[in-house]
């Protein structure tokens, strides 16, 4: 049973000091989000948090889960974002992926 665990533990610990012996390139994806109207409010107070790809991942949604999700964002994250930011960062979420529905 020592034996065993010694092993499991060794070999556990060994994928510590694994080393690449070789250039390893992250690839880039570029996520492109609907020019429009609204698109300077997401970029000021989205972006500094997180990529594109993060508001693209949720799929079409409700108007109330965008407002939800810009709302979680200031009070759980602590996101600056301003009252009219809120509003305006809500509608063109909506407006560009939402599912039509408000609820």
């Amino acid at each position: 049973m020592m034996k065993t665990i010694v092993l499991l533990t060794g070999l556990t610990l060994s994928t510590l000091f694994a080393q690449l012996n070789s250039d390893m390139e992250v690839p880039y994806i570029d996520y492109k989000l609907k020019e429009v109207k609204g698109l300077d409010s997401i970029n000021t107070n989205c972006t500094m948090c997180h990529s594109f790809g993060y508001i693209l991942n949720q799929g079409e949604q409700s108007r109330t889960f965008w407002h939800k999700k810009v709302l979680k964002m200031v009070t759980h994250f602590k996101a600056p974002i301003s009252k009219e930011d809120i509003e305006k960062t809500t509608n063109y979420l909506f407006q560009n992926y939402g599912n039509g529905k408000l609820k």
